[in-house]
């Protein structure tokens, strides 16, 4: 079954939103908005990326990091709607 991991985040502090994004890019995660990122997944990469975002927040306040797995299906049935400035078509970024 194909899988995504869809990765949202609310971050207050600059240091740790950019350390967040670098370490959900070096997963092979990429962004499709803002504070958001996407890609193919396994239930294994789910668990490491958890461990890891948990890890970098260590019991900081002013963190909301939410982790979504995502089947296929449920992935393309998603609407566009609006200024799109990132869009992700399963393998490329269109900005």
């Amino acid at each position: 079954m194909e899988l995504y991991l869809l990765v949202i985040y609310d971050i207050s502090d600059d240091d740790l939103r950019n350390k967040v994004s670098e370490f959900l890019k070096s997963r092979g995660l990429v962004r499709v908005q803002r504070s958001a990122y996407i890609g193919p997944s396994t239930t294994a990469l789910k668990r490491e990326v958890e461990s890891g975002l948990a890890r970098l927040v260590g019991g900081r306040s002013g963190v909301n990091i939410q982790v979504f797995l995502l089947t296929g299906a449920c992935y393309k049935t998603r609407s566009l709607i609006g200024d799109v400035k990132y869009e992700w078509d399963g393998g490329v970024v269109v900005t």
